[in-house]
């Protein structure tokens, strides 16, 4: 991995982190909107970082093209997570625990296919979300099972 891309991979893991605080708010939808905000907010920094020019309606756009298309099946846990927050003590601790692997693990995947596609020279017009399935999918079966997402130690020392 080059320097630029490790850098670019600090901004990913800080945001995938932000992302499973996001997933722990205890309401309801407002915490999708929370993981959506985290995940364009990551896109901006990593446009800004690779210099290519960022819009916010564009960045949601292509998210939610990304994980509609690649993660149906785990899409579906993760909003099953935040909705089953709405049920007393259980839900809120079942939500507590599902919805912030879910928002850390498809940040992190986002990211990843966003630092290949930048780094290869691609910008925002050219992004095909049906072209980057397979790479997304293997991205968010990596973060979630090994936990990846998750910053290092020294990492964490670092302020990354």
């Amino acid at each position: 991995m080059s320097l630029r891309e490790d850098g670019a991979l600090r901004i990913v893991k800080r945001h995938a982190l932000y992302a499973a605080g996001a997933g722990l708010i205890p309401l309801p939808v407002f915490d999708l909107a929370a993981i959506t905000g985290v995940q364009a907010k990551m896109l901006k920094d990593l446009a800004a970082y690779y210099q290519i020019p960022f819009k916010d309606d564009v960045g949601k756009s292509l998210i939610s093209s990304l994980l509609g298309a690649v993660v149906s099946t785990k899409l579906t846990y993760g909003v099953a997570g935040s909705f089953i927050k709405g049920i007393p003590v259980v839900g809120t601790v079942l939500g507590m625990v599902t919805a912030p692997g879910f928002a850390s693990a498809s940040t992190y995947a986002v990211g990843k296919v966003f630092i290949q596609h930048f780094a290869s020279g691609g910008t925002f017009l050219d992004f095909d979300p049906d072209k980057v399935k397979a790479h997304f999918a293997a991205e968010y079966q990596g973060a979630a099972a090994s936990g990846a997402a998750a910053p290092t130690a020294t990492e964490q020392a670092l302020g990354a």
